[in-house]
C-alpha cells in the first residue's frame, strides 16, 4: 500500500507552479505529503470506498479540515446536486463546529496584542458565541464598557487550509488532462477562485474594511444592518465588532414568534440583494443562512469576509441578463450576453444555433411554475450554453451566480411561490428613473447621429477622390473572394482525376495499337515499349481508385 501512496503522490507532485511562490505558508513536497496521507487516513476511516450516509459525510467533512467544511457548507444550499437529506444535514456545518479550548483563544490573543490585551479588553466570556470551521468568536467587554464580540482565527489553520487549496490545485492539474474543453467548468480556474477567496476571507482586516463600506453604502436603507467595527482593534487574525443579539434566520419558529413575516422578510433580503448588485456594485458573496440574523426588526449580516464587486460595465450587463430573462425574449438575451462578454469568436458563433438554444431555454424556464424554478441550474445552463458557443462571460458573473444560488438555498423556505429572477426583475423597473432613462436615450441617439454624419461625410470625401482618380485612369481594383480557396481547390483535385484519366486511356489506346505491331524486342508476347504502357496505365489506374476510396 506505501508503494501505491507514494506513486499517487509523485503522480501529483509531479508537476505545476508553486501557489504560495513567497513560501509564507510553508508549502513544500514534505508537508504535501504529509498532509495528502493525513486525508487518505481520514477518508479510509470513515470508510469511503463503502458510501456516506448524510451523519457520515458531515462528520467526515469535520474531520478532514477548515477547507472541506467550507466545501460542505456550499454543498448545503445546492439542492440540485445533493438529496435534501444531506443537505439537510450539511447546513449543521453553517453554525457550529467543535469549539478550541479557551486557553487556546487566549494564547491567540497574546500573540496578537502582547501586553496591550489587559488594557483593552476587561473582560472576555470564555464560552464561545460561535465556532466556525475559520474562527471563534467570543463575547467580550472593552475597558471602556461596550460590549462587543471578537472574530479570532483559529491557530493554524490559514497555513492548513493554504496546503488544502495547493493539493486541489494539483488534483485539478492533473483531472484537467482528462476533460474536454466544452467541459461547463475549468477545475483549475475553480481551485484559482477558491484561493483568492481564501486570501480574502482569512484577512480580518479586510472583512473590518468590509463591514464599514457596507454600512456607508446600506446607511439609509432601514431594514438592513451589520455590526459596527472597531478598526483600531483589528487585525490579520482578529476581529472586535459590535455584540449582535439576534435571532438566527433559520429559527423560523422564533422569528414567527416574535411576529415577523417570512415572506416578507424573504422578499426583503433578495431585494436589497438586487441594490447590492446592481446599484452599489459590492454584494455578499456567501449569503447563507449562518451569516444573517434578525434584530429589532432589521436584517443583519455578521460575516462580510467574502464580498463580491461588480464594474459599471458588469452591474449593467447583469441588468440587462436579468431583464432579458423576465421579457422572455431570446433576441434580447442574446444581445445582452454578447454585449456583456469579455471575449468572443464572432466568426465561430452560430448565432441563429446560440438563437434556437436560448428560445429553448426560455421555453423550459417559462413552462415551469414560479415556485419550481431552480435559479442554480438555470444560470448553469447559460454558462455551459455560451461556453458552447465560443462566448466568454467575465469572471464576476461567477461570484454573481454563486450568490445567488446561496441566497436561493437560504430564503427558499420564506418565498416557497416566488422567484429570484422575477423579484430581481421587478427591482429594476421599480428604481428605474425615466428621467434618466430619457436622458440616456437622447444621448444615445445624440451619439448615434454624429456617427452617421461623420460617416457620411467621410463616404463623401473618399467618393470625390475615387471619381478623380477614376477619370484620371488611376484607380485600380483588386477583387477578393472570400472563402473560395476550398471550391477551388476541389475543382482543382477534379481536373487533375480527369487529365490522369485521359493519360491512362491514351496509355491503353498506344499500347494496344503497338501490341499489333512486330516490333522488337518483345516481352510476354508483345513489344517491350507496348508492355511498360500498359503497365504505368494499370499503375494510374490503381492510385486513382486508391484516391477515391480514400477521399470519400
Amino acid at each position: 500500500m506505501a508503494m501505491a501512496d507514494n506513486t499517487l503522490l509523485k503522480y501529483f507532485f509531479s508537476s505545476g507552479a508553486e501557489i504560495d511562490p513567497e513560501g509564507r505558508f510553508n508549502l513544500s513536497r514534505k508537508t504535501r505529503t504529509r498532509r495528502l496521507r493525513e486525508i487518505y487516513s481520514i477518508l479510509q476511516r470513515h470508510h469511503f470506498l463503502r458510501g456516506f450516509s448524510p451523519e457520515s459525510f458531515r462528520a467526515m467533512l469535520e474531520d478532514l479540515g477548515p477547507s472541506f467544511v467550507k466545501i460542505g457548507q456550499t454543498l448545503s444550499t445546492r439542492s440540485e446536486i445533493l438529496p435534501k437529506a444531506y443537505c439537510d444535514e450539511l447546513a449543521k456545518l453553517q453554525m457550529e463546529c467543535d469549539p478550541l479550548p479557551f486557553d487556546q483563544m487566549l494564547a491567540a490573543l497574546d500573540d496578537i496584542y502582547g501586553e496591550r490585551q489587559g488594557d483593552i479588553f476587561d473582560a472576555i466570556d470564555p464560552t464561545p458565541l460561535g465556532s466556525a470551521s475559520l474562527a471563534q468568536v467570543h463575547k467580550a467587554r472593552l475597558a471602556s464598557g461596550e460590549v462587543v464580540a471578537v472574530k479570532i482565527q483559529r491557530p493554524g489553520v490559514k497555513a492548513t487550509m493554504a496546503l488544502d487549496i495547493d493539493i486541489m490545485r494539483m488534483v485539478a492539474r492533473q483531472a484537467s488532462r482528462f476533460m474536454k474543453d466544452e467541459q461547463m467548468l475549468d477545475l483549475r480556474d475553480v481551485v484559482e477562485e477558491l484561493w483568492a477567496t481564501f486570501l480574502e476571507e482569512t484577512d480580518f482586516a479586510r472583512e473590518a474594511a468590509n463591514l464599514e463600506e457596507f454600512a456607508q453604502l446600506n446607511k439609509d436603507v432601514a431594514f438592513i444592518d451589520c455590526p459596527r467595527v472597531y478598526p483600531e482593534l483589528c487585525g490579520e487574525y482578529v476581529l472586535v465588532m459590535e455584540y449582535i443579539d439576534g435571532i438566527p434566520i433559520l429559527a423560523t419558529d422564533r422569528l414567527r414568534a416574535a411576529g415577523y413575516d417570512l415572506e416578507e422578510i424573504g422578499e426583503k433580503i433578495l431585494d436589497n440583494y438586487a441594490t447590492q448588485i446592481l446599484d452599489h456594485g459590492f454584494f455578499h458573496a456567501d449569503p447563507h443562512p449562518g451569516n444573517l440574523l434578525i434584530r429589532n426588526g432589521k436584517i443583519v449580516y455578521i460575516d462580510l469576509g467574502i464580498m463580491g464587486r461588480l464594474s459599471p460595465r458588469d452591474r449593467a450587463g447583469f441588468g440587462n441578463i436579468i431583464q432579458a430573462v423576465g421579457m422572455q425574449s431570446a433576441t434580447e438575451l442574446k444581445d445582452a450576453l454578447l454585449a456583456f462578454a469579455i471575449a468572443k469568436d464572432n466568426a465561430a458563433i452560430d448565432h441563429t444555433r446560440f438563437l434556437a438554444d436560448l428560445d429553448l431555454l426560455l421555453d423550459d424556464y417559462g413552462s415551469c411554475d414560479v415556485g419550481d424554478i431552480d435559479i442554480g441550474q438555470f444560470l448553469n445552463d447559460i454558462l455551459m450554453l455560451t461556453r458552447s458557443c465560443k462566448v466568454t462571460l467575465p469572471p464576476s458573473i461567477t461570484s454573481v451566480s454563486r450568490g445567488l444560488v446561496t441566497l436561493e438555498g437560504t430564503i427558499l423556505p420564506f418565498i416557497p411561490n416566488e422567484n429570484v429572477v422575477s423579484i430581481i426583475n421587478a427591482h429594476i423597473q421599480r428604481t428605474k428613473n425615466q428621467g434618466d432613462e430619457l436622458v440616456s436615450a437622447m444621448e444615445d441617439l445624440a451619439l448615434a447621429l454624429r456617427s452617421s454624419a461623420r460617416g457620411t461625410l467621410d463616404a463623401a470625401q473618399y467618393t470625390g477622390e475615387a471619381l478623380k482618380m477614376l477619370t484620371r485612369g488611376q484607380l485600380k481594383v483588386n477583387t477578393e473572394m472570400l472563402g473560395a480557396e476550398a471550391p477551388l481547390t476541389h475543382l482543382g483535385k477534379i481536373v487533375n482525376r480527369l487529365t490522369i484519366g485521359i493519360i491512362i486511356a491514351g496509355l491503353f489506346v498506344g499500347s494496344s495499337l503497338l501490341a499489333n505491331s512486330t516490333m522488337e524486342p518483345r516481352l510476354l508476347g508483345v513489344p517491350v515499349l507496348s508492355f511498360f504502357g500498359y503497365l504505368g496505365a494499370a499503375i494510374l489506374s490503381i492510385w486513382v481508385v486508391v484516391d477515391i476510396a480514400r477521399r470519400k
